[in-house]
């Protein structure tokens, strides 16, 4: 296998995991806190905003290439190995990858957060 055919297949394998972390959030089967890892990673890799944008540079890709997998890693870690395997059959049976709202609406409150403190903090104030 070449190096370039390999990375694709470890691409391949992260964006099923992430379907399939994303079916272990929601399955009754799964502890509270493995459902809690798997919903946040699922959450923020699904989303179509990043914490980081992609412009900027090196920090940009810094989530899609560390934390992301990272935080895989730890959630599939939590998750009791036979239901993995079977949220990634269920994961490659699936077709389409789904989108995170959820994870969309928190990055942007975070964003909105971050900004609203910065105009707070650098906002001129005049004394008297």
């Amino acid at each position: 296998m070449t190096g370039l055919s390999s990375l694709k297949a470890w691409a391949r394998g992260i964006k099923r995991d992430v379907v399939a972390l994303w079916i272990a959030a929601r399955d009754p089967r799964v502890p509270w806190y493995a459902k809690a890892a798997a919903g946040m990673v699922a959450a923020y890799a699904l989303s179509p905003i990043d914490l980081i944008p992609d412009f900027i540079p090196v920090l940009g890709y810094l989530d899609d290439i560390v934390i992301v997998p990272l935080g895989i890693l730890l959630a599939v870690k939590l998750i009791p190995a036979p239901l993995m395997e079977e949220f990634r059959q269920e994961a490659i049976r699936r077709e389409g990858k789904p989108t995170s709202r959820w994870g969309m609406a928190a990055i942007a409150a975070i964003w909105l957060a971050a900004a609203v403190w910065l105009v707070w903090l650098f906002w001129p104030v005049r004394t008297m």
